[in-house]
């Protein structure tokens, strides 16, 4: 595109914008998206945003030459500290939404035009004046200038960074069905309306319309980026039929092996995983700590929970020299923690965990999902605080399980399986090696403890359990606790483990 011509174009459409919003005065706001999902609902589903053909065929290396020209950078000429690029459709992208400006409340759309993007080589085909935009991602100064904040791509899917983290898990805007013998469903997002950031906004405002054969949704996210960032959702869901399994909060990440694993691999790196295990605040003010696996079969798990005060996908270990990748920096992937605003009720935590052969597919998920059954015509509304960082633990005033190994011993003991949980924190590293913690440890049906004792770790001060299990031969898998306990007051979190003998 000519440069002396590239300046005008946002304001060309912005004019093109202003002009169809002065038309509708489309005026925005979480109650009146509420309403309008609540009117879908009420009317079949219809799937809209399809692509031409020949963007749909893209191969992944075509659709790697279309990129979003940086000069178009949207508000980059105000010097607004927000600011948006947009994703082209393609390859796995067979979907665009609709995306609008909010300026005072008044939604503008903003057009897709080929000028937007570079397609160096790529031969296109023809692009009609409807196609929209696949996603877009949101700019800021998080570390340097123009970094990426975070993005909005495919079906409810968003991610979000802190400063100093690399891009991992993902969070999504709803869960339907998720591991259920029919299927799974995923509704998307269609329409966004994006607020105009003031020139000294600290934080962006985000609407989405969410739209699937079995629900529709207004959602609203307020972004606050730092060394955490904080992203205040409020959600109204509208199911259109009975729903199963109906996830809230869902986050999906990516776990393949870890210092728990067995697989043999030719990979050259000790772990591989963008989140090692599932933390839990129950409402009964206790911290479940599971460390994630990859099974051989599918395996879900469900933590029951009044209330709950909070959920996420943490990635603790963060020592490169334990995953050795220059270039996925697994260390740095931030995690990424629910805290639910107001009463959520009775219900449970759901853990999903799918086998991979590699760590290209997300399999791991976790939601929060109510107790009440999920029918035609209901309401449901949700709010929490979505905590993006590097940090281990949330548990700051208790111990917490830093580490998960098993193993045998060929020579000695061979039909035992042996244990080290290793803990580290507040209150634990502090306590000389003359004074051990109490291990408290339990273990279910399909196996029995041998034994099991306590030793303090020279390198770094931290409790190490060692513990041994023998199977009753049965082959079922065995559920297993521990924690560690002082003067009769717990001093960690609870370790929580599913071991397949």
């Amino acid at each position: 595109m000519n440069r002396r011509i590239r300046p005008f174009l946002w304001s060309f459409l912005a004019l093109v914008a202003a002009m169809a919003a002065g038309a509708a005065e489309d005026r925005v706001t979480f109650e009146s998206l509420r309403e309008r999902a609540r009117e879908l609902a009420a009317q079949p589903h219809v799937e809209r945003g399809g692509v031409p053909d020949w963007i749909r065929k893209l191969t992944y290396d075509q659709f790697r030459l279309i990129e979003f020209d940086a000069a178009n950078t949207l508000w980059r000429r105000e010097g607004l500290p927000f600011q948006l690029q947009f994703f082209h459709p393609g390859f796995v992208h067979d979907r665009v939404v609709s995306v609008h400006e909010l300026n005072a409340g008044v939604a503008a759309p903003i057009p897709f035009v080929r000028q937007l993007f570079n397609y160096r080589s790529l031969t296109t085909g023809e692009i009609p004046p409807s196609l929209g935009f696949a996603g877009f991602k949101i700019l800021y100064p998080l570390n340097q200038p123009a970094d990426e904040l975070g993005a909005f791509l495919g079906a409810s899917y968003f991610r979000l960074l802190c400063k100093k983290a690399g891009y991992g898990l993902s969070a999504r805007g709803i869960a339907v069905n998720t591991a259920q013998a029919g299927g799974e469903e995923f509704p998307r997002f269609t329409e966004f309306w994006v607020s105009r950031p003031s020139a000294n906004a600290k934080g962006i405002e985000v609407f989405a319309l969410l739209e699937g054969p079995s629900v529709t949704g207004a959602c609203r996210f307020f972004i606050l980026p730092g060394a955490e960032t904080v992203t205040q959702v409020r959600v109204a869901f509208f199911p259109r039929q009975s729903i199963a399994v109906l996830g809230i909060a869902p986050l999906t990440s990516m776990y393949w092996r870890g210092e728990n694993s067995r697989q043999q691999t030719d990979d050259f790196r000790p772990e591989v995983h963008d989140s090692d295990g599932l933390s839990i605040l129950t409402g009964a003010n206790e911290w479940i700590w599971r460390p994630l696996t990859n099974p051989k079969e599918l395996r879900v798990m469900s933590f029951a929970d009044d209330n709950p005060r909070g959920f996420g996908l943490m990635q603790r270990d963060r020592e490169f020299f334990h995953y050795e990748d220059l270039e996925a920096n697994y260390q740095n992937r931030p995690s990424a923690w629910v805290e639910p605003v107001g009463s959520w009720g009775r219900g449970c935590v759901r853990l999903v965990e799918i086998p991979t052969a590699n760590e290209f597919s997300d399999n791991i998920v976790a939601f929060w999902v109510p107790e009440a059954p999920v029918a035609p015509g209901a309401a449901l509304e949700f709010e929490y605080r979505l905590h993006w960082s590097l940090e281990r633990a949330r548990n700051r005033d208790v111990g917490f399980t830093t580490a998960t190994r098993l193993g045998r011993s060929t020579a000695h003991e061979p039909d035992l399986e042996r244990l080290a949980l290793d803990f580290d924190g507040a209150g634990v590293r502090t306590l000389p090696a003359n004074t051990p913690p109490e291990p408290v440890m339990w273990v279910g049906e399909g196996a029995k403890l041998t034994h099991v004792y306590v030793q303090k770790i020279p390198a770094n001060g931290a409790w190490r359990v060692m513990a041994s299990v023998k199977a009753d031969g049965t082959g079922r898998p065995v559920e297993m606790r521990c924690f560690l306990r002082r003067e009769g007051r717990p001093l960690t979190e609870t370790w929580s483990y599913l071991w397949q003998p």
